[in-house]
């Protein structure tokens, strides 16, 4: 069942959402040559409570930590650790809050120092692939609307989008209904309606599109072992357009 929004709802989702917004643009300055990922998260966990909130990640169905860390050829879901990132390397960061009662959760890949005009493309495509996924967030569109613009995008410009990880609702739980893809046909899928609430979230490969997860249970990669970007936001559907609720 997907759970409309009242206004007041929305209000307390985009407190979550800006706290999300507040410790990523934090996490961006630190992302350098030579930080680790355990050091992020610790950061980010003292930077969420400090502000009245909860990681939402810590403790969801078992992960064990506040943020997901994922460099280069992890897609999604990366357990942070003790190893110094690297120039040249990308790191994506996924990261939710609970607050009130209502979560926030947004993604970036970001550079370790100077990266390679590939990778450099490949964020800039995965960017663009949100924007327009976003801007199909529109009453009296089609979920899948959102699916087709960031499939058509993505693959127009060579690269692949992961299909076993989707976007999804999202509310007073994490995941709520419905699923939102990031391939599909357009016209399809429920009729968008104001009060939704999406967190939409493509996840594009360099390669092939084939991803496998690790031993832990968690962490995804890619098969070809090629670098991976992911971005995700926040979204509203209101009579006036889609609002990211996790902006700045």
């Amino acid at each position: 069942m997907i759970v409309i929004k009242s206004k007041d709802e929305l209000l307390r989702m985009r407190e979550a959402g800006r706290i999300v917004a507040d410790i990523l643009a934090l996490l961006k300055d630190k992302v350098v040559p030579g930080i680790t990922t355990l050091e992020l998260d610790s950061i980010a966990e003292r930077e969420c409570r400090r502000r009245g909130a909860k990681p939402a990640f810590k403790g969801y169905g078992g992960f064990p930590f506040s943020i997901c860390a994922s460099p280069e050829d992890r897609v999604v879901h990366g357990f942070p650790n003790d190893q110094p990132l690297v120039e040249g390397e990308i790191l994506s960061i996924d990261f939710g809050v609970v607050l009130k009662g209502f979560y926030g959760d947004s993604a970036v890949t970001l550079p370790v120092g100077a990266i390679s005009a590939e990778k450099q493309r490949l964020l800039d495509v995965t960017q663009e692939a949100l924007d327009l996924g976003i801007e199909q967030a529109r009453v009296n569109n089609r979920l899948f609307d959102i699916s087709h613009a960031i499939q058509s995008h993505v693959e127009k410009c060579g690269f692949s989008v992961v299909k076993e990880f989707v976007g999804h609702g999202i509310g007073r739980g994490l995941h709520e209904d419905p699923q939102v893809p990031n391939f599909g046909p357009p016209g399809q899928g429920p009729l968008l309606r104001s009060g939704m609430v999406l967190a939409i979230e493509p996840m594009i490969n360099t390669g092939t599109a084939g991803v496998k997860v690790l031993g832990d249970g968690w962490t995804a990669v890619t098969l070809d072992r090629k670098p991976s970007a992911h971005f995700e936001h926040t979204v509203a559907i209101t009579e006036e357009g889609p609002l990211i609720l996790t902006a700045i």
